[in-house]
């Protein structure tokens, strides 16, 4: 009922900074995927059901997704319940268990393991992403749980698995193995993007296409180009050919940033190993950002015509392999979920928000295209993947307020 709100939100002002306890706790494990040299979430899912049970969030399930990768042989998802007075209608709160690589440790002023609290700011790998959206769905739900408010709405908080490299094991795994948890009418918020004001709502991602293309020729003496077939020349110019697939898919929308479409090439295999040495064979990638107007099989289609006439310029063989392929609806800003949570940022902060396109890929592009609303939203500085990442304690607490809000 909105006429709790009022103790909802003397309970989260009050316990906004608890929560760099259950911050600290997730980030001194290391939660990353065998793609990233990782043993997966196992440890730190097992640590978080722990936290929340001796916290009194205890209608807890598990939906292990199988992997003989991990020593647990299976990554998991965990979902929490607070059950409301309506659950026809519930509101979804989910955020990701695995984090991304420290990277570079010269570049970090702090232990990126070690949570540290500093002038209002946590630091550490992974406090933001995904923990800040994570700890924020988690003190939501303590304001009912830990007062006895029974919520409007039946809470369910989603901590997921794999996010970061695709969500095979993770949202897509529910998706395909267990839809029937998500409810047609369910206000699904992922809490994995935003601004530092809290003002931009996500509806919309574009499509995601990332290839790789191995490029054989015939390896030569560098002074006997004439004896050998140029494998990084011929690399070279598809590169230029599939960036200047913007010129191609030139459409542009002002929801994104980028307006238009990119196609950049990026990673680049080594191939010889030494200057005098004309490689016969080169393996480069290209991520491309292709806005929803276009499909992937007109990019597909593109793609195969640019290598085609690759070949036949320059005499080599080139195979493509799509490592990631993502094509999303978008969330109409009209929907139920995007209109409650327009209307609980106006009313609890005084903002009023825009609704807004990304280049980036998050859980949302499953959940919509098997016909899920889904919005992306949080008040974040954004500083994901990047070293010496940290999150505003203050954010954490502004965020449980509208969620708490969309529930009561």
């Amino acid at each position: 009922m909105k006429s709790d709100f009022g103790k909802l939100k003397n309970y989260i002002e009050k316990n906004t900074v608890l929560m760099t306890e259950l911050e600290s706790l997730l980030t001194s494990i290391p939660a990353l995927a065998p793609e990233n040299g990782g043993d997966g979430e196992e440890e730190k899912c097992a640590a978080l059901e722990k936290w929340l049970a001796e916290n009194g969030i205890t209608n807890l399930r598990r939906y292990n997704a199988p992997d003989s990768r991990v020593s647990a042989g299976f990554r998991p998802n965990l979902v929490a319940e607070i059950p409301g007075e309506n659950s026809e209608c519930a509101v979804w709160v989910c955020a990701h268990l695995d984090v991304v690589p420290a990277g570079e440790l010269s570049l970090w002023n702090t232990n990126p393991w070690q949570a540290v609290v500093r002038n209002g700011k946590i630091l550490g790998r992974g406090v933001e992403d995904n923990q800040q959206g994570l700890c924020s769905g988690v003190l939501a739900a303590l304001s009912f749980v830990k007062q006895g408010i029974v919520p409007e709405r039946t809470i369910k908080l989603l901590f997921m698995a794999d996010e970061e490299v695709g969500s095979r094991y993770g949202m897509n795994f529910l998706i395909e193995k267990h839809p029937e948890i998500f409810g047609k009418n369910d206000r699904i918020l992922i809490p994995d993007g935003g601004d530092p004001l809290g003002q931009t709502i996500e509806v919309a991602e574009k499509n995601i296409l990332w290839l790789k293309f191995h490029t054989v020729g015939k390896q030569a003496h560098g002074s006997r180009p004439d004896q050998g077939c140029n494998a990084k020349l011929a690399a070279c110019s598809l590169a230029l050919k599939v960036h200047g697939l913007e010129s191609v898919f030139s459409e542009q929308n002002p929801m994104f940033e980028p307006c238009r479409s990119t196609f950049e090439p990026t990673m680049q295999y080594q191939n010889v190993s030494g200057v005098n040495i004309i490689p016969g064979d080169d393996v480069f990638c290209a991520d491309c950002r292709i806005l929803p107007v276009y499909s992937l099989d007109e990019v597909r289609k593109e793609v195969a015509r640019i290598v085609s006439e690759t070949e036949k310029e320059y005499g080599v063989k080139i195979q493509v392999e799509e490592l990631q392929a993502e094509q999303s609806k978008a969330t109409s800003p009209d929907s139920p979920v995007a209109q409650e949570l327009s209307g609980a940022i106006q009313k609890v902060h005084g903002i009023q928000p825009r609704f807004i396109g990304i280049g980036g890929g998050t859980v949302a592009a499953g959940l919509r295209n098997s016909g899920i609303d889904a919005v992306v939203w949080s008040t974040m500085d954004e500083l994901a993947h990047q070293p010496n990442e940290y999150t505003v304690i203050e954010n954490i607490g502004k965020d449980a307020l509208v969620i708490a809000y969309m529930a009561c």
